[in-house]
């Protein structure tokens, strides 16, 4: 009962209910093209792209049509991946073979968090770079009816887990007849230049904006040439090698200043560093391990919409941990350097 007392507080401020608003919105527009044969994966990529929703509404949306919809009757299992994966050109080429069964996983990617994939779509793939061992990820598989055998859609799951763990998988035959064959979304039209008021005359009543159109049915030309994401992704690791006798607090000083130079420049972009498979969250620490010595190496990545500058970021941090990081450090402490 207590609990009820709270279910509607979200909704009694007016920016609380207008959000809500925009979210059933959001998925009243997303319904015909998924009940069309859309992926679900490439139709909502498509409006993080379009900045039509937030990347915190895609949860409650895949659990509204892929779990809590009985219409639909999507499948679905979790589990925690055995091995990194980098190699992903044999997974597309295997499962675009399904046409059977929609497919759609969810990667609890540990930088860019909540990242669908239709796993017939190479962009999806080439968006999160990799996926790493220990991390969750769900796969849905469904038909959008309820007379699919649960068989089938196990089948289909069991298989993806196979290739995703071991590069390998025998397809079974039942999964490569059906409706769900998979072509590239057609890439949005070219908005039409404004036609200029001529002088004299009151100008025209402008139109409502249409509606955001669906994306492309299973069925659109193969010769459609793929669009390039906008939304948020992740950048392959890039090596820095460290030439200096050891990496340490001047070579971080260095480092500090250019990734703030960076961030400066391109404030929507994160820079990420990595360290023999994990994570730095402090610079200082690479420092302090004191084990970071001549001939080691550093990876970096970079996530973000608009990617820019990489090669002249991995060369200004190459000169950061050599012996002429210096030249990085001769500004006041409080200086952000000008340097992208």
């Amino acid at each position: 009962m207590a609990e009820a007392v709270y279910e509607y507080v979200g909704l009694s401020t007016r920016a609380g209910f207008n959000r809500s608003l925009r979210h059933f919105q959001a998925v009243n527009d997303i319904v015909p093209a998924f009940e069309s044969r859309v992926n679900l994966a490439d139709e909502l990529n498509g409006m993080l792209d379009e900045k039509a929703i937030e990347s915190n509404q895609i949860g409650p949306i895949v659990n509204a049509l892929l779990v809590g919809h009985p219409k639909y009757n999507y499948r679905s299992r979790s589990y925690n991946l055995s091995r990194n994966i980098e190699e992903f050109d044999p997974i597309v080429s295997e499962v675009g073979k399904w046409d059977a069964v929609d497919l759609v996983l969810a990667y609890y990617h540990p930088d860019l968090g909540l990242t669908l994939i239709n796993p017939k779509n190479k962009q999806h793939w080439e968006s999160v770079q990799g996926l790493r061992r220990n991390e969750l990820l769900t796969i849905y598989s469904g038909t959008l009816t309820e007379k699919t055998p649960e068989k089938l859609l196990e089948s289909a799951i069991d298989a993806l887990i196979s290739l995703l763990e071991t590069g390998k998988v025998r397809t079974p035959a039942s999964l490569t007849q059906g409706k769900f064959k998979w072509k590239a979304p057609k890439p949005p039209a070219a908005p039409k230049p404004k036609a200029r008021a001529k002088p004299g005359r009151a100008p025209a009543r402008a139109k409502a904006a249409p509606k955001r159109a669906p994306a492309a049915a299973a069925q659109a030309p193969a010769a459609v040439a793929e669009v390039p994401t906008k939304k948020r992704r992740m950048t392959p690791m890039y090596s820095i090698p460290v030439s200096n006798e050891l990496f340490h607090n001047g070579n971080v000083e260095a480092w500090k200043k250019i990734i703030q130079s960076y961030n400066a420049k391109y404030p929507g972009l994160e820079v990420f560093i990595f360290y023999e498979g994990e994570r730095i969250h402090d610079i200082n620490t690479l420092f302090k391990w004191g084990k970071v010595k001549h001939g080691s190496t550093i990876m970096i990545a970079v996530a973000g919409e608009e990617i820019k500058d990489l090669a002249k970021l991995q060369r200004y941090l190459r000169q950061g941990a050599s012996p002429a990081f210096e030249a990085f450090l001769k500004f006041p402490v409080n200086t952000v350097l000008n340097l992208f």
